[in-house]
């Protein structure tokens, strides 16, 4: 056996096939969910996975997961983890032309895609020239356009497929590829092989504890442990952070609680019904909700239960820390730090905040390097965060961007990313923000991040993002998009700056603050800098 992450899960199934593996709440409200064993989440793969076989899917083959939240995510990833194809994330929020490049950037074969949209699969499709096989999940809207090729219903294809296994050895070598966000730029995708993606993204069987020492160990500490711990991804399974969570909680043979999609009422509602102990979501974006709901409609919520909220892909402030804390205290509230393309680096640390920074305690394998030599810096400098040992192989069709991130060094494979940051002596990283989005006013380097911290502190700002936009005499100034709390009194922009010079240095502070009803982000809670650059850039109160 080998650290292949469809041999572990069967492994695990076999030790307890009757335990409780998924609870998936479809309509949040309507009461109609699907509770899985091991066994059951595993024959619903099989037979999957012996009908994408049957139907031309080989070892190697890129299978697409168009889809939201929800039994069949997980079914089909494991489906084609099982016959050796590789699953692609697909971000359901494209709309058809970004969907046609990661349909063809991703050379998908096969794709599982909800029915809601049909429409824009069969805009995209035709553009995929190497995609032969649809599958269907639920029905497409009326009068909606067939997909060329015709698809295939799931229900169709769940009864021709046998359910049981009867497959081909796997390896450790098999392919997993997570297409990042393209916030910033075009998406990418960041292939991975599963031992790799096991020990980085997943922590080794044990993220908090001793990492396994030989495959069979996963299902050998499953079997001599019980259940009775909760997880709740509540981002959605299209980004790596859910992903990597439910795969966590399998290996520990424990329970996975999804809903389609994010509704804080009901998440609040399943974490008590439930007895949910720990909820991964994606910074002040999921948390702040959460805790406006607390304090309001569903005060009193029984939430007791919860053990730990962790937090990936965006930084929770100190203000929204504060008030759950308030409302949960026994709750652990985790600030993690990890990509796409490193999997998990580390936690921040207690004192972490706007006073002193995004200071995070990282793995050994975690290093801040001088991009140019790729060397580690001396404390107190400015670098890259890098991660060596179980890393990803590159990005799929861009050996130019592979080549820029990553690289060998001392015997070890490294991936070089964007995120600036010093370390200090004692080892502790102050991760400044990604260097793509770091404005450069009149020389000076302000990081986005830290600027945003600062602004969430203030009482009556819901959320907030930073960018840079033009400016005739300094380059580029620092430029704030604001949303205020509802029923906030309207905002004295001077008193935002006043707020920010007390935290932050003159420089940083923001000389244009634009308000909006909305803070656009993705689904999962993590910054659209594109689109906060172009509502800046738009106008608002300059000073």
């Amino acid at each position: 056996m080998e650290y292949n992450l469809a041999d572990l899960f069967e492994s695990i199934v076999d030790a307890v096939p009757d335990r409780e593996a998924l609870v998936y709440v479809d309509h949040p409200g309507s009461g109609a969910e699907r509770r899985l064993t091991y066994a059951e989440l595993d024959r619903t793969a099989n037979r999957l996975a012996h009908h994408l076989a049957d139907r031309g899917v080989r070892p190697g083959d890129h299978v697409g997961l168009h889809l939201y939240n929800g039994v069949e995510y997980l079914q089909t990833l494991y489906a084609c983890l099982k016959i050796r194809a590789t699953p692609v994330n697909v971000n359901y929020r494209y709309v058809e032309d970004e969907l046609a490049y990661l349909y063809r950037d991703a050379d998908l074969v096969a794709l599982v895609f909800d029915g809601e949209f049909s429409a824009r699969v069969a805009t995209a499709a035709p553009h995929a020239p190497r995609l032969r096989h649809l599958v269907r999940v639920g029905q497409a809207p009326r009068g909606a356009p067939v997909p060329d090729p015709v698809p295939v219903a799931l229900a169709d294809a769940e009864a021709a497929g046998a359910p049981g296994r009867g497959f081909a050895p796997r390896s450790a070598d098999d392919r997993f590829i997570i297409y990042t966000g393209g916030t910033t730029g075009m998406p990418k995708g960041v292939v991975w092989r599963h031992e790799d993606l096991f020990f980085s993204g997943m922590g080794g069987g044990a993220p908090t504890g001793e990492p396994v020492r030989r495959p069979e160990e996963v299902a050998e500490r499953v079997a001599a442990g019980g259940d009775g711990i909760v997880f709740f991804p509540t981002p959605p399974l299209m980004h790596g952070t859910s992903t990597l969570t439910a795969f966590i909680a399998f290996h520990f043979g424990q329970k996975v609680v999804l809903h389609r999609k994010f509704v804080p009422e009901e998440v609040l509602r399943t974490v008590a019904r439930e007895k949910v102990t720990s909820v991964s979501l994606v910074g002040d974006a999921m948390l702040r909700p959460l805790t406006d709901a607390l304090a309001g409609p569903l005060r009193g919520t029984d939430c007791s239960s919860l053990f730990s909220v962790s937090s990936s892909g965006a930084v929770l402030s100190d203000t929204v820390r504060a008030q759950f804390t308030a409302l949960v205290p026994q709750a652990m509230l985790l600030n993690n730090f990890g990509s796409s393309e490193s999997g998990f680096n580390g936690t921040a640390t207690d004192d972490s905040g706007p006073d002193r920074g995004f200071r995070v305690r990282v793995n050994p394998r975690t290093a801040v390097v001088d991009p140019a030599t790729r060397r580690p810096v001396a404390p107190g400098e400015v670098g890259r965060i890098a991660l060596r040992g179980h890393v990803p192989l590159g990005y799929h069709n861009d050996p130019a961007k592979s080549a820029e991130t990553f690289f060998e060094a001392d015997g070890d494979r490294w991936v070089l990313l964007g995120d600036m940051a010093t370390v200090d002596a004692d080892g502790v990283v102050t991760v400044l923000g990604r260097g793509s989005q770091c404005i450069n006013s009149g020389g000076e380097k302000i990081y986005p991040e830290e600027v945003e911290q600062a602004l969430k502190a203030h009482p009556d700002v819901y959320d907030a993002l930073v960018a840079g936009v033009p400016d005739p005499h300094w380059g580029s100034r620092v430029a704030a998009v604001v949303q205020l709390r509802p029923g906030a009194a309207p905002l004295d922009t001077e008193a935002v700056r006043a707020h920010c010079r007390s935290r932050l240095a003159g420089y940083k502070v923001p000389r244009t603050v634009v308000l909006t009803d909305q803070i656009q982000r993705s689904p999962s809670g993590k910054a659209d800098y594109r689109w906060a650059k172009a509502v800046a850039a738009g106008g608002g109160d300059a000073g």
